[in-house]
């Protein structure tokens, strides 16, 4: 019996090795002069601190001894409104409102907090909610004004209970992996709140601003939460496409769809805030930064799915994995499509409702300017992504065939071992029937033709 050079199993080949160099130099040429340049953009692009130059109205300023506090209500009942206490004294009947009595924060008696009939519609306040409320019993002493208004509740506890079962969900299911997810979305949150939204405040370039803030999220989103791998630069590639791709389309759609903002109360606020601020250019920027998170996800999974394919399945062709990968892709689509329409629908449900009351067509309420802005986002999004799948489904696939991955090493060790007539039952592991159905079924063929050949 012949002694064999392979190497030992578990370990890649020399030429698994080289080949894994050569693809991982590859993509270094290709993705760290993107990263440089994204950082060199983003240090020309800081904001230089003009944004505290700009003053707008604040709804919570208050003026000379009034203040806004916090109390927890015992009761609510309907009785005489308190701002019409005056009309009360006069003998005239006094229009009823809902009034919660609510116990300070900060000690006292319980006072008579006036509600907003809009607020009071909603039949929300109960006993034991906590409330903000505007106290002006310092300045409307004897004025027939109620001294006590409320503003809005309180919504602390509720919304940290959320966020630390949604933390512990992550890390429950997705361990480590989770956490630096987590750690990089406040990362991604530092980067736009520290950089893109003082950039647009200061007038700087809307296109620029979005396509390298978003370049340098994804790319620290991506690395710290996958790893350094040519799994997640292949990743990391088509989603760099994908933006560059949604960020023409917003550019374009922003200016033919003539997306100018003048039918939202906060954008009006501020336009009349500075002459600087484009309300066009936060909108474009807008449409860029929505899309961030699908892109990321469709991108992860379609290099993940070519990796696992040719690990099941190391001896299928360039075209098989291609078109197996592409298939979940095509599902992929499909559900993320709907993910973007869906969402968008939700966060502007009270517009569609007012919407659907108009006398208007269809056609006119979906182009008019209320729905505009979030077609346009849903349109923009969707085309990036699903342009975005196929070209990381390419680059991976020519990626993990240079690269190959230490499964695949093993087999081919143990194949050629086979070969040379130096295997064992263990050593044919691969070739069993269930794993060559396995590997068939990810390589999307019931033919042998794309697996390795068996002995």
């Amino acid at each position: 019996m012949g002694h064999s050079h392979l190497p030992a199993a578990g370990e890649p080949t020399r030429a698994a090795l080289a080949a894994r160099r050569r693809a991982n130099r590859l993509l270094a040429w290709i993705l760290v002069p993107l990263g440089l340049l994204a950082v060199t953009g983003m240090l020309l692009l800081w904001p230089g601190g003009q944004a505290q130059e700009i003053n707008v109205a604040d709804p919570y300023a208050t003026a000379d001894g009034v203040s806004i506090d916090t109390g927890s209500v015992q009761r609510v009942s309907v009785e005489d409104c308190p701002s019409s206490a005056t009309l009360s004294q006069a003998g005239v009947q006094a229009p009823q409102c809902q009034v919660a009595y609510t116990l300070p924060s900060g000690g006292g008696a319980a006072v008579p907090v006036e509600v907003p009939p809009e607020v009071a519609k909603t039949n929300a306040i109960e006993a034991g909610d906590t409330v903000r409320y505007l106290n002006l019993e310092n300045v409307m002493v004897d004025s027939g004004a109620p001294p006590y208004i409320f503003m809005d509740f309180v919504r602390s506890v509720p919304i940290a209970v959320l966020a630390v079962l949604y933390a512990a969900v992550v890390i429950a299911v997705a361990r480590w992996r989770g956490l630096r997810a987590l750690i990089g979305l406040g990362g991604a949150y530092a980067v736009l709140a520290g950089f893109i939204l003082p950039g647009l405040v200061e007038g700087k370039p809307p296109l620029l601003l979005g396509l390298v803030g978003s370049s340098v999220i994804m790319i620290g989103v991506l690395y710290f939460a996958h790893g350094f791998s040519a799994r997640t630069s292949t990743a990391l590639l088509g989603t760099l496409f994908g933006l560059a791709i949604t960020a023409g389309l917003a550019a374009w759609a922003t200016d033919a769809a003539h997306l100018i903002g003048v039918d939202n109360e906060n954008a009006y606020t501020l336009i009349n805030a500075s002459d600087q601020l484009s309300i066009s250019g936060i909108i474009l920027c807008g449409l860029i930064i929505s899309g961030l998170g699908v892109l990321n996800d469709v991108t992860i999974t379609q290099s993940s799915a070519v990796w696992e394919m040719y690990e099941l399945a190391p001896g299928a062709s360039a075209k098989r994995l291609f078109s197996g990968a592409m298939r979940v892709g095509r599902d992929h689509i499909a559900s993320t499509v709907y993910t973007i329409a869906f969402a968008y629908a939700g966060a502007a449900l009270p517009v569609l409702i007012l919407v659907s009351l108009y006398d208007r067509t269809v056609l006119e309420s979906l182009t008019g300017g209320e729905l505009a802005e979030e077609v346009i986002r849903t349109l923009v999004g969707s085309i990036g992504l699903v342009l975005a799948i196929p070209v990381t489904t390419a680059v991976a696939v020519l990626v993990v065939k240079a690269v190959g991955s230490p499964r695949a090493g093993e087999d081919a060790a143990a194949g050629g071992a086979a070969s040379a007539g130096e295997a064992n039952d263990d050593a044919g592991t691969l070739h069993s029937p269930r794993r060559l159905a396995q590997a068939r079924r990810a390589a999307g063929t019931d033919s042998a033709a794309a697996l390795p050949a068996r002995d």
